[in-house]
């Protein structure tokens, strides 16, 4: 990939995070500021699509002056301003893409229009061994490997690629119903343990037997796709069995039981994917679920190719990683990760990546 030397803005609002960060040259972190919107969605046990909107608008602007304070810089010193496109919320999306049109419009900035997915596999190009590039850090050579093999696992998307180049894209798996991480957030609510599921399904399967319980992991028909859903009414099933007990739920072992079921259908289906595609250097894993820590071990167990992931600042959703997709866009030629927009940039709700 040819580089660019360049200075961008980011903005970032796909579902309940507002989010901005400064990122030179695609590599190195200048600033990345994000204001969580999960107290607001805890009541509902999710995301709240009309909540979310209103939020963003109120927190955007506060939220970029904060990352171009953060980052020492000013409008004088950029490049160009990029924005999530999609897929995501549909409302959530217009006020980040309408801020970034704003500010193009003022400023006379160039845009550019980004794939939130993409943005999280190229969040990768931020960071090594698990921590952000230091400003003056040569990175490794050849990093990320290419071609490797990408699952983004998130409260949104659960999905499998091989990425041959940042330009080449293709789409191997997926999931057919929930993603991991709102099965995680289903699964927290059947146990009333609060909203993010994820951490609260972490937290309280700790010192949890995995094994306790059998559960199922989802068959599917293509070998690389995902389905949820049995799950969830397994654990739903099991938690109704128990309520006509007297005794108290065995919180600790269903979700360390539970949690370690999502961990095993997404290793089993990343090593079919190595398995088909043999040519593959790396698991690069990416998105908020790769932040969970039976996961990480199933990963790195199935497998002895190098099993990455970003540190957990870049697991959620974050602008960061938008520049990072932005600054591909620019240095080869990738219009499905980023691309030159005028003021008719639009979102789409859902837009997929890869063939």
């Amino acid at each position: 990939m040819s580089e660019r030397s360049t200075l961008i803005l980011a903005i970032e609002t796909s579902c309940d995070e507002t989010a901005a960060a400064v990122v030179r040259d695609g590599r190195y972190v200048l600033s990345n500021v994000v204001a969580s919107q999960s107290a607001l969605h805890a009541p509902f046990g999710g995301v709240f699509p009309e909540v979310a909107s209103r939020q963003h608008v109120r927190d955007i602007h506060p939220v970029i002056l904060s990352a171009l304070s953060s980052a020492g810089h000013g409008w004088g010193d950029l490049d160009d301003v990029a924005v999530t496109r999609g897929p995501g919320l549909s409302g959530a999306l217009l006020v980040g893409v309408n801020a970034a049109k704003g500010i193009s419009m003022a400023t006379g900035l160039p845009l550019l229009g980004v794939h939130h997915i993409a943005g999280h596999i190229a969040s990768h190009r931020l960071c090594v061994d698990g921590r952000m590039f230091e400003p003056d850090e040569a990175p490794p050579v050849d990093y990320p490997p290419l071609p490797h093999v990408a699952l983004v696992v998130s409260g949104g998307h659960s999905e499998l690629y091989l990425v041959r180049t940042f330009g080449s894209i293709e789409h191997i798996g997926g999931t057919l119903d929930d993603a991991a991480g709102e099965a995680f957030d289903k699964a927290a609510r059947m146990l009333g343990l609060g909203y993010p599921g994820g951490p609260a399904i972490q937290a309280a399967a700790e010192g949890g037997d995995p094994t306790a319980f059998r559960l199922p992991v989802g068959r599917t028909d293509g070998p690389l796709d995902l389905s949820f859903s049995g799950l969830k009414t397994a654990l739903l099933r099991l938690i109704e069995g128990m309520r006509d007990s007297d005794a108290p739920l065995p919180v600790a072992d269903l979700t360390a039981s539970f949690q370690a079921a999502v961990a095993k259908a997404l290793s089993l289906r990343v090593v079919r994917a190595l398995e088909a595609h043999p040519e593959a250097r790396a698991v690069l894993v990416s998105g908020g679920v790769a932040a969970n820590v039976a996961l990480r071990a199933a990963l790195k167990d199935a497998t002895s190719l190098p099993v990455r992931f970003p540190p957990l600042a870049l697991c959620t959703d974050n602008a960061a990683m938008i520049a990072a997709a932005a600054h591909i866009g620019l240095c080869e030629d990738a219009p499905e990760v980023a691309a030159r927009a005028g003021l008719d940039l639009d979102v789409m709700a859902s837009l997929p990546l890869g063939a």
